[in-house]
């Protein structure tokens, strides 16, 4: 039960296209936004689109494909954990952010008619 602590699996549509930053050591990091929905049906029975925008940051092998495959649009699968920190901004204005750090991605859906990953 240990590895279920902080776990987050997510499947959604890459928000916007990747920015993939190359650290000094070498190392990538790739950062994103997902967006996952839901459907429910409101009180006049009309069927109602959620979306929920998720930040997703990714390090060294698992950057490095969503580099590769992770375009804006694409379905994929999210395996991770919750990681919070905060940072001062230009303004000295402390900002709080919430993000999932991405160990696994499963990439879904159809890219240019073929389910390869080419």
């Amino acid at each position: 039960m240990s590895t279920i602590r902080n776990h987050v699996q997510l499947i959604g549509n890459v928000g916007q296209e990747p920015t993939i930053t190359k650290l000094e050591s070498g190392k990538k990091v790739a950062n994103f936004s997902l967006a996952t929905n839901e459907f429910y049906k409101n009180s006049k029975g009309e069927k109602v689109q959620e979306t929920q925008w998720h930040n997703i940051v990714a390090w060294g092998k698992t950057a490095e494909i969503i580099e590769q495959y992770a375009v804006k649009g694409k379905e994929i699968g999210v395996s991770g954990k919750l990681k919070s920190r905060s940072y001062e901004d230009n303004e000295g204005v402390t900002r709080y952010v919430t993000e999932v750090e991405a160990y696994e991605i499963l990439l879904l859906g159809v890219k240019n008619g073929n389910n390869s990953a080419e």
